[in-house]
């Protein structure tokens, strides 16, 4: 085999890739001879496979026997080794009668008593006629997958080649991951892996219980219970193995015998194929290969030269590498990897979802080259990382594609950061030659203005005519000065376009000759119409506020007024029923400052006392009504004789059927009998009040009872509670206890830790009750009744 010469090009020039296609087309059909060789020693070498694997005998022993039945059957040998594969051929009845009249394939001779099964003979058939076409490693493995995958629900196959360390390398998978294949790529020669287990003994070893093996072995993978059950094949060889095929099943479970013998036969099968990959007219054909790439290693650029892989229906499904310079593995993410012989999908899978992958479909079906968007790609140099840009270029090659990828120059990023700076930034600059009354425009220029780049730029004096009327004076004021004065200006204005009206700026100024005559102008001109979109949105936004603030401090004012007229605060404590009754009602300090919490405490015509606290959801106007109206009602009907119950029924329809029908409330109505110091009481959604006696603190069981305004079918209950000389009982709403993000339940032990604390029970404990309880700011009302029963010396 012949080659022409290679030139390596001088540093930074680019190759001539007219001369580079002529060169890979005559080394490419050297290539497909050399191939064509080594498909018939493959030939030779799977068959010798398939009697190891059906007899148990060694390789040379094969290789005779084949001899033999050649020359007794009066064949050449590559006609024998097809008969002997073609006889293991599964017919639509069963296994395929030998081929030939004189001698049958396998006699008495091949096939010893302990000959694998029926059905694993005609398996192993099928997967020697797939091997045929394994040309790598990687190859190889997914060839095994597809074959034992619905045999014997095999997920992942693993080959391992022994270093000469003694630890192993990973040269294919199949149904893992790159991730995983990296982790595991290199295995030290460790004492507990299987793999090496089995090439130091030479027999398969069985993992099919990875639970017991995993407290004393060391298992590949990732985490080690994916696969529950594998099996480690040593490939038969002259010496001792040095290859090892790993069986990987994501179910628990034994190897049956059959699956054992057909494991075995698979683990001959492949000791012929992986010899294959050495044997001498493949070796030739690697020396094409290597013609190939010492052409590309001699190129100062990346570059891969790419052949299709066809699925059944003809369709390119991926590439293989066929030659590749050593920075094409720096640009795909493979640095120091081995690109050449690799499928491009196998070590970047999501090159297909990238406009590269289809530029080179696109180039492979029309011819027409393909030029990508240049990209940024981050390099290290003497240790320091810089960002250069490239483009990807694919041209197609008889049936092979070239991909390139060029580095654009300092002058060509400069240009392409100064268009990408116009185009983000909406700006583009302008030149207008005073002498020669030449104008010149960058195309963001022409964007701006919507204007055809076909009529050209316009003349420093006609600008003024693209602007609106309105404008137009004050622009050409300013041009004038510029051109009489130069003096340099920088000026806002509209123009009228396609889109609408645009809103621009333009600042120019003059440079003048020796005598200070204007003779060149420069300009930038910039769209700003989004800014001033937003300013004017903004100016709207801070009109709508301030008309919303002013509404809602009217609305404040006078819910404040409405609220101090429904429901004044005495000055000091209250007697009521032989009580004293302290309250106190402290707006919320944030949005509007009134709200629906509400108070009642009065003194019933029979000598009993009326205590209410309640809460309408909301705050302003509404809620203040709705509490109005609640309070009143409510005094209204128990002064009346209705029941605490029926009252709060009452109340619920009355909310379900007022004008604002979403309108809900909570509440506390109680109803405390002086002679029986009685305290009655029935509750709508609400807290139990607090009741301290003798030190002790604790609320009170609630009977039940629902929202008011929330259903028309409620259920309400009362309850009853002694009280006794020196009770302290304290009724409050939810804003008491209720703080975000702090829970309400927290808020009510915190409650009953500051009643119950010394001291809390003198002159103005109500006012250090509050102090303790609520923040800084309250963004809810806060309403307190505190009542005392007085022992017998305060009556």
């Amino acid at each position: 085999m012949t080659s022409e010469p290679v030139t390596p090009a001088e540093p930074g020039a680019a190759p001539d890739l007219v001369e580079l296609a002529k060169i890979v087309a005559r080394q490419r059909a050297e290539l497909d001879r050399l191939r064509d060789q080594a498909a018939t020693s493959a030939v030779v070498e799977r068959a010798k496979g398939a009697v190891m694997a059906l007899t148990g005998c060694s390789a040379d022993t094969a290789d005779e026997r084949l001899l033999q039945r050649a020359k007794a059957a009066r064949h050449t040998l590559l006609e024998e080794c097809w008969i002997t594969l073609g006889s293991l051929a599964p017919t639509a009845s069963g296994p395929a009668e030998p081929v030939g009249t004189d001698t049958p394939c396998f006699g008495s001779d091949v096939l010893p008593e302990a000959a694998a099964p029926d059905d694993v003979a005609v398996a192993l058939a099928r997967l020697g006629q797939a091997l045929v076409r394994v040309m790598t490693p990687h190859d190889l493995a997914r060839c095994l997958l597809e074959h034992l995958a619905p045999d014997m629900a095999a997920d992942a196959i693993m080959i391992y080649a022994r270093r000469p360390d003694g630890g192993l390398e990973l040269i294919g998978h199949a149904g893992i991951d790159d991730q995983l294949a990296a982790q595991w790529s290199q295995v030290p020669p460790l004492s507990g892996i299987a793999a090496l287990d089995a090439l130091r003994t030479g027999e398969p070893c069985r993992l099919e219980d990875v639970a017991t093996h995993e407290r004393r072995d060391l298992l590949i993978g990732d985490p080690p219970e994916r696969w529950r059950s594998r099996a480690w094949l040593p490939v038969p060889a002259a010496g001792s193995a040095h290859v090892c095929i790993g069986v990987l099943r994501g179910r628990a479970g034994s190897f049956t015998a059959r699956d054992q013998a057909h494991l075995r036969g698979v683990a001959g099968l492949c000791a012929g194929r992986l010899r294959a990959f050495d044997a001498p007219p493949e070796r030739a054909g690697d020396a094409a290969t290597d013609a190939v790439q010492t052409l590309f290693d001699a190129l100062p650029i990346a570059a891969m030269l790419l052949t299709p892989l066809r699925d059944a229906s003809g369709e390119p499904e991926d590439f293989r590498v066929e030659a590749a310079t050593t920075r094409a593995g720096d640009l795909l993410g493979r640095p120091g990897e081995e690109l050449a012989g690799r499928r491009l999908l196998e070590f970047r899978p999501a090159l297909t979802e990238e406009p590269l992958w289809q530029g080179c479909l696109h180039t492979l079906a029309t011819g027409q080259p393909y030029e990508s968007e240049p990209f940024a790609h981050e390099e290290v140099v003497a240790g320091i990382a810089a960002l250069s840009t490239y483009s990807a270029r694919v041209a197609r090659l008889d049936d092979a594609l070239v991909v390139s990828w060029i580095r654009h120059g300092s002058s060509d990023r400069q240009e392409q950061r100064l268009a990408d700076l116009q185009r983000l930034g909406n700006l583009g600059w302008a030149n207008w030659n005073l002498a020669t009354q030449d104008a010149s425009w960058s195309s963001q220029v022409f964007a701006i203005f919507s204007r055809d780049p076909a009529h050209g730029p316009v003349r420093l004096t006609g600008l003024p005519e693209l602007a609106l009327p309105e404008d137009a004076p004050a622009l050409t004021r300013a041009v004038r000065g510029l051109l009489q004065e130069g003096r340099a200006f920088d000026l806002p204005f509209r123009v009228r376009t396609s889109g609408g009206i645009r809103h621009l700026r333009l600042v120019a100024e003059a440079v003048a000759d020796t005598h200070g005559t204007p003779v060149e102008v420069h300009g930038v001109v910039q769209d700003m119409t989004a800014r001033r979109r937003a300013e004017l949105a903004l100016v709207e936004s801070e009109q709508a506020i301030l008309t919303q603030h002013d509404v809602l401090k009217a609305e404040r004012t006078l819910a404040s007024r409405l609220q101090q007229a429904l429901l004044p605060l005495a000055n000091r404590p209250v007697h009521l029923a032989g009580l004293r009754v302290e309250v106190a009602y402290l707006p919320a300090q944030s949005g509007v400052h009134v709200g629906g919490d509400w108070f009642s405490a009065v003194e019933l015509p029979d000598g009993d006392a009326l205590l209410v606290v309640g809460d309408v959801a909301g705050h302003g106007v509404d809620a203040v009504a709705t509490m109005a109206q609640l309070r009143f009602t409510a005094k209204g009907m128990v002064i009346t004789g209705s029941s605490l119950t029926g009252a709060l029924a009452r109340l619920n329809t009355l909310l379900l059927h007022s004008r604002d029908s979403h309108a809900t409330a909570t509440m506390v109505l109680a109803r405390y009998e002086h002679r029986q110091r009685r305290l009655v009481w029935a509750q709508a959604g609400h807290p139990p009040p607090l009741l301290l006696r003798n030190g002790e603190v604790r609320y009170l069981d609630r009977p039940k009872g629902m929202l008011l305004g929330a259903t028309a079918t409620p259920v309400f209950e009362e309850a009853e509670c002694r009280l006794t000389p020196g009770d302290r009982l304290v009724l409050f709403t939810d804003g008491l206890v209720e703080h975000p993000p702090e829970g309400i339940d927290r808020g009510l032990e915190r409650l009953a830790d500051a009643v119950a604390a010394p001291h809390a029970e003198g002159p103005g404990s109500l006012g250090q009750l509050l102090a303790r309880m609520l923040p800084d700011e309250r963004r809810d009302d806060v309403c307190v009744v505190d009542v005392r029963v007085p022992r017998m010396q305060e009556v």
